[in-house]
């Protein structure tokens, strides 16, 4: 028995890191021309700071098409293996505070039974339902673990999505960074990064899961519900509904609350002998071009954080709901 155990535990972290994969690279590589637009936009220092100057430049081009989708290896690397990290060790977090929960929780059995009429309801969830706090805690350091990690890639992501510099490889660019920057210049503008991705990771789980729980109650009690493991009694493509649903309304509510980081993050990456650190970055944004330009790229940011965001929390959780049924029966079928 412990045996199994050890076997459930290890696939399923298997299962939430392959999940995390393929969502990552899928949404990357879909979404890169936001992404491409955003940094161009939110390089400029003068002039207008508008998406459809930048399309212009773009569209110019020898290669329209595949000039939109520049910056697509670095990119589907970073947001792959990004959201692989970030997904597995967010698993492992709210497995060990949901069994902790649990644990707290044994002498409370009568009460919890007695409010199971109000909690056993169709749920689109594959994931452990876990407090606000746990939930934010959770997610905010996950994102900020993953984001460390992958900081070499996100910096020779926005240089080569940037038309600053004229990289004609990814190993090209991190040749070019390391001679004149050395290895901090790999993790140019991780303070204004960990303090964009922590909080608005830490937010989006919360928002996530409180917007599933509301858009979950609009189906209302299902009679099928009474076997209650996770999503049970909700068809599957009422819960990926529910569950894009949810991805996309708090992705664009965190890129709202975040932007300012974003954008103070990419200019610390182009120019980091000109912005010294995140404060300092901020100041000289704000006093040569005024508050507006921490908003450049909002509408390019929100549209793909909200689509992006949607697509991976959709395709993760429904990947993690068949991985893992399909492999119970499997087990069940060999006892």
């Amino acid at each position: 028995m412990p045996q199994q155990g050890g076997q459930s535990s290890k696939s399923s972290s298997s299962f939430h890191f392959v999940a995390g994969l393929g969502s990552g690279v899928f949404g990357a590589v879909l979404l890169q021309p936001f992404d491409l637009l955003k940094t161009r936009v939110q390089q400029q220092h003068s002039g207008p700071h508008s998406i459809r100057s930048a399309i212009r430049d773009i569209a110019r081009s020898p290669n329209a098409i595949a000039a939109f989708w520049r910056g697509t290896v670095p990119s589907a690397l970073r947001t792959g293996m990004g959201s692989a990290i970030y997904f597995t060790t967010l698993n492992t977090i709210r497995q060990q505070a949901a069994a902790l929960t649990v644990t707290t929780t044994t002498t409370a059995t009568a009460t919890a039974a007695g409010s199971a009429a109000h909690t056993n309801r169709p749920s689109s969830s594959a994931l452990p339902r876990l407090s606000n706090t746990t939930n934010l805690l959770s997610g905010a350091f996950a994102r900020a673990f993953a984001g460390f990690i992958l900081m070499p890639l996100t910096v020779i992501k926005v240089r080569y999505e940037s038309s600053m510099y004229s990289y004609r490889s990814v190993v090209g660019a991190a040749r070019d960074i390391y001679r004149v920057d050395r290895i901090p210049g790999f993790f140019a503008g991780f303070g204004a990064t960990a303090m964009r991705d922590a909080p608005y990771a830490g937010l989006y789980v919360v928002s996530y899961e409180q917007f599933k729980k509301r858009l979950g109650h609009l189906y209302g009690p299902d009679p099928l519900a009474s076997n209650h493991t996770s999503g049970a009694g909700m068809a599957s493509s009422v819960s990926a509904t529910i569950n894009f649903s949810s991805g996309a309304l708090a992705g664009a509510t965190c890129s709202f609350i975040s932007n300012p980081f974003d954008a103070v993050k990419t200019r610390i990456q182009l120019q980091p002998h000109v912005y010294r650190n995140m404060f300092h970055a901020c100041q000289m944004m704000v006093t040569q071009e005024g508050i507006r330009s921490l908003y450049d790229g909002l509408a390019l940011r929100m549209t793909r954080k909200a689509i992006s965001s949607a697509l991976a929390w959709m395709l993760y959780e429904e990947l993690i709901r068949r991985a893992e049924s399909t492999w119970q029966r499997d087990i069940s079928g060999h006892v």
